[in-house]
């Protein structure tokens, strides 16, 4: 985590906030607007160390265990605390005919292949 990342959670304490200007690195191309943080970006910085060491781990509680001198039950319990944080998409499963109807608008299939597809 870098030491400007530290900073601005430290001036917003945790407040949300809007990034209002963007500027691609090595370029001088800038958009403004108003940009919302990803939702890793609104955790407190203890969290979002939290989240990458977990991801180093592989996900494994035994090595969070291990890296940070904490006990099975508190890794879990702050997992879930900051998955509770984070908004989930809901994924649906769409049906075998509307995966073939989605390839055909698509133009990844043939309207022939469709039809042969949706009569199976």
């Amino acid at each position: 985590m870098t030491k400007e990342w530290n900073e601005l959670t430290k001036m917003t304490q945790g407040k949300p906030i809007v990034v209002e200007r963007v500027r691609l690195v090595d370029s001088d191309i800038a958009i403004e607007g108003s940009f919302s943080l990803p939702p890793l970006a609104n955790l407190s910085a203890e969290d979002q160390v939290f989240v990458m060491a977990f991801m180093r781990c592989d996900g494994s509680i035994k090595d969070m265990e291990k890296l940070f001198g904490i006990s099975y039950p508190t890794v879990k319990n702050r997992i879930s605390r900051i998955a509770r944080q984070l908004e989930f998409v809901e994924v649906t499963k769409i049906s075998p005919q509307e995966e073939v109807i989605d390839a055909l608008e698509h133009g990844d299939i043939t309207a022939e292949e469709a039809v042969r597809r949706l009569s199976e």
